[in-house]
């Protein structure tokens, strides 16, 4: 990685990026108050992600979606009402790798329920929102919801999107499966692509492909602001490689040498069990040799030795110090890393 001038770095473009899905479309035409650029394209390059951690509003907006989708059922009759587990089942993200577009290679997603038409083909999208914040929805729907919800109209071929919004009060984020979907607390916004957006393709689709272009496939930022991306920032340089050890450079070479001994492994594996066997008999052995006073005990072959020493360890009895009270005050933290490494599973 490189910082260039202009607030911005380089990377090697990234073989296997993550796609634009609808939460990230808006942002990257710099519509949404709540994300940028920069943060989006870190996440897509699969440079940098912020660590994500449920919090009250998430959990709140997973218990309460399948609510609305009843309260949209019971309300409004929807009884075609089609969700992604009717299409690909309960394990429908591990199906789906968390995007049902994947004959789309940039834009992608995932939707939250659709409307079928007689012929068995969908015909609106529904989006499902929470919020607390009652007044950004008075005058008309949050744009960058809006554009989430009509991209999946647009990769599925369809016009008619309806928003259905629940607005909660802090008593049903403490305890959102007691929340009851009523006219008093959920709207619905239906509005058609074609008409609140009648140039989609060339106006939003087309520049998101061309920033794809120019930032993605290139390995070029957009420009980072200290002040909003400060969390990101702070990350990746404190985390910055030198040029002398560029990550590219590190995982290509590691790359290579864990392919040749993987090499060596599968034909020593066999040859490694029965040694092991037969060090644990000679360490057997040996130990049977010991008298008293004895320190090591040494097996003698033609070509090697194996010598077996004998010491004493102390170690601190845990749970005497627990019932003793003193374990809690003497136990000390600290964090630990290890790596591991996989190989990457090649698609079809």
């Amino acid at each position: 990685m490189e910082w260039l001038d202009g607030n911005k770095i380089q990377i090697i473009p990234p073989k296997r990026p993550k796609k634009l899905t609808g939460t990230r479309f808006a942002t990257i035409l710099g519509l949404n108050p709540w994300s940028t650029p920069f943060e989006i394209w870190c996440e897509v390059t699969r440079t940098y992600q912020k660590p994500f951690e449920d919090t009250i509003y998430t959990i709140a907006g997973k218990t309460i979606e399948p609510k609305q989708a009843e309260y949209m059922k019971q309300t409004y009759f929807m009884s075609n009402l089609v969700t992604p587990t009717d299409i690909w089942g309960k394990d429908y993200f591990r199906q789906t790798y968390g995007d049902f577009f994947r004959e789309s290679p940039v834009l992608g997603g995932m939707w939250d329920y659709l409307l079928y038409g007689k012929d068995g083909k969908p015909t609106t999208v529904l989006e499902m929102k929470t919020s607390k914040r009652v007044e950004d929805w008075k005058d008309d729907i949050p744009e960058y919801y809006a554009l989430q919800a009509a991209l999946y109209a647009y990769l599925l071929g369809v016009d008619e999107v309806i928003m259905v919004a629940s607005f909660l009060e802090p008593k049903d984020y403490d305890n959102p499966e007691k929340f009851v979907c009523s006219g008093d607390n959920t709207i619905t916004r239906p509005f058609k692509v074609s008409e609140r957006y009648p140039d989609f393709e060339k106006k939003y689709v087309k520049p998101a492909l061309k920033w794809w272009k120019d930032y993605v496939e290139s390995g070029i930022s957009p420009a980072f602001d200290e002040r909003k991306d400060a969390e990101i920032l702070k990350a990746l340089r404190t985390n910055n490689l030198s040029p002398e050890t560029d990550m590219a450079a590190l995982v290509k070479e590691a790359e290579d040498l864990k392919t040749k001994l993987d090499a060596h492994a599968a034909e020593v594996a066999e040859d490694e069990k029965r040694y092991k066997v037969l060090t644990d008999m000679i360490k057997a052995k040996a130990v049977e040799q010991f008298r008293d006073g004895d320190t090591k005990s040494v097996i003698t072959g033609n070509r090697y030795m194996w010598e077996v020493r004998k010491s004493e360890r102390s170690s601190i009895d845990k749970k005497l110090m627990e019932k003793d009270g003193i374990l809690e005050k003497y136990t000390v933290t600290t964090p630990t890393y290890a790596i591991y490494s996989g190989e990457i599973e090649k698609e079809d």
